[in-house]
C-alpha cells in the first residue's frame, strides 16, 4: 500500500494545480485511489476491507499527501471514518451502508450542524454542515447533530446522523486561501425522516465519547475500540507531516537548480546558510513522523487496554492530543523555514513552494490543533481542575 502511494506522487504533483483549480478531488484521481484500495486501509475485513493498523494508515496517508495536501485531506478524512464512526453504527446500518461491494466514502462534520427530533421510526433531521471534505466524492455523509427532548425541544444529546448521498445537496461556498482542492463545501439536508439505526449517540463532540457503541461488538479487533477522536487527530496530523515532506521535496529542488543571487553565483547546495536550513527542515520534519508513528502506535495499545476494560483518562487523551499539535508545529517551522529562505520566487501565485505553506497555514486554523487550549487543559486536568473546553 506504501509503495502504491509513492508510486503516485508525482502524478498527484502534476495534479496539484488542475485540483486547487476545480475546487474539488479530480475525478481521476478519485479512481486512482479506487482502485489502489486506499479507502479500504481501515474498514473492517468483514465488510471488505484490509483492517490494517493506525500506524500502516498513516504511512499511507503521510506518501498521498506528499504528493499533494488537498488529495491527501480528502482521502485521509474519508477513509479514516469507517474505523473511527461507522464501526459504531448498528449492524443494520453497517451492512446497509457497505451494501455487497464495501465500497463506501463517508466524509463527517463533528461540529453540530443540524438538529434531530425524535418521531415514529426514527427521528425527523434537518441541518447544515460546513467544511464537509470530500462531499463531491462521497457515498454516504456522517453529520454532528444535536437530539432534541420531545416536549422541550431543547438539545438532550449529541448524536451522529448517517446520510446516503441522495439524501443532501452540496452548496459551493468553499472560498479560502489554501487547501480549496478539498471541495470542504456545505452539505444541507432537508427536513426528512432518519431511522433510528441511522443514529448514533456520541456523548458529546469533545474528548468524551461513549465506547458501548453497539456496532463495536461486531469487531474483534481493538483498533475500532479505542478513543474516537485520538483516531482522528492522527488523520489530520499525517496530512501535516506528508505537506512538509512534499514542501521539502520541493525546496531541495530550488536548492539544487539555483544559485546565490550575488556573485561568485554559489550553487546554493555548495553554501552553508542553505546546508543548514534544509538539514533544520528535515530534522523539524523527522521528528514530527517519529513522534506521529508512535503516536499510532500508542493508540493500538490504548485499544487493546480498552477492550480489556482499561479506559483512558482524560489527561492521557488530552497530552495524546498535545503531542499531534506539537508535530503540527514542528512541521509549520519547517514549511516556513523553507518558504522564508527559498527566495521570492517563491511567493509566486503558481510556485509549488507557496501551494505546501498556503495548505499548511489553512490546516493549522483547525479546530483540533489550537494548542494553546489543549497545553491549558493538560494543566487543569493534571491538577485536578476541570478542562476549559471540551478541545
Amino acid at each position: 500500500m506504501v509503495r502504491r502511494a509513492e508510486a503516485l506522487r508525482p502524478i498527484l504533483r502534476e495534479r496539484q494545480t488542475r485540483c486547487e483549480q476545480l475546487g474539488r478531488l479530480p475525478e481521476e484521481t478519485n479512481e486512482d485511489f479506487l482502485r489502489a484500495g486506499f479507502y479500504r486501509i481501515v474498514q473492517p475485513r468483514r465488510f471488505g476491507g484490509y483492517e490494517f493498523s493506525l500506524p500502516d494508515f498513516i504511512r499511507v496517508m503521510t506518501a498521498i499527501s506528499r504528493g499533494c495536501p488537498e488529495s491527501g485531506w480528502v482521502l485521509t478524512l474519508t477513509a479514516g471514518h469507517p474505523e473511527a464512526f461507522l464501526a459504531g453504527f448498528s449492524e443494520q446500518a453497517q451492512r446497509e451502508v457497505y451494501g455487497e461491494t464495501g465500497d463506501v466514502r463517508a466524509p463527517g462534520v463533528f461540529v453540530p450542524g443540524g438538529t434531530a427530533m425524535p418521531v415514529q421510526g426514527g427521528y425527523r433531521v434537518q441541518g447544515a454542515w460546513d467544511y464537509s471534505t470530500g462531499c463531491d466524492v462521497a457515498t454516504h455523509f456522517l453529520g454532528g447533530t444535536l437530539a432534541l427532548d420531545p416536549e422541550t425541544r431543547a438539545p438532550s444529546t449529541y448524536v451522529y446522523v448517517l446520510l446516503d448521498r441522495k439524501d443532501f445537496r452540496i452548496v459551493d461556498n468553499w472560498d479560502v486561501v489554501g487547501m480549496q482542492g478539498t471541495g470542504s463545501r456545505r452539505v444541507v439536508v432537508e427536513e426528512m425522516t432518519v431511522p433510528a439505526h441511522r443514529v448514533l449517540e456520541f456523548g458529546n463532540p469533545g474528548l468524551t465519547v461513549f465506547f458501548e457503541q453497539p456496532g463495536r461488538a461486531l469487531h474483534k479487533n481493538p483498533m475500532y475500540h479505542g478513543p474516537v477522536f485520538l483516531f482522528l487527530f492522527c488523520e489530520l496530523t499525517s496530512v501535516v507531516v506528508g505537506t512538509a515532506r512534499g514542501a521539502l521535496d520541493i525546496y531541495e529542488q530550488i536548492l539544487r537548480e539555483r544559485k546565490s543571487t550575488l556573485p561568485p553565483f554559489t550553487p546554493r547546495t555548495e553554501m552553508d546558510e542553505y546546508q543548514h536550513h534544509f538539514g533544520h527542515a528535515q530534522g523539524l520534519i523527522d521528528t514530527a513522523e517519529a513522534a506521529l508513528l508512535q503516536l499510532g502506535t500508542q493508540y493500538m495499545e490504548i485499544a487493546k487496554r480498552t477492550v480489556e476494560g482499561i479506559r483512558s483518562s482524560a489527561e492521557e487523551q488530552r497530552r495524546f492530543q498535545r503531542v499531534t499539535q506539537q508535530c503540527v508545529e514542528l512541521a509549520w517551522e519547517a514549511v516556513d523555514l523553507m518558504f522564508r529562505t527559498a527566495g521570492s520566487s517563491a511567493a509566486k501565485k503558481t510556485s509549488a513552494l507557496a501551494r505546501y505553506f498556503r495548505n499548511l497555514a489553512v490546516i493549522r486554523t483547525h479546530l483540533t490543533v489550537q494548542l494553546h487550549h489543549t497545553s491549558t487543559n493538560v494543566g487543569r486536568i493534571h491538577f485536578g481542575l476541570p478542562p476549559l473546553s471540551t478541545m
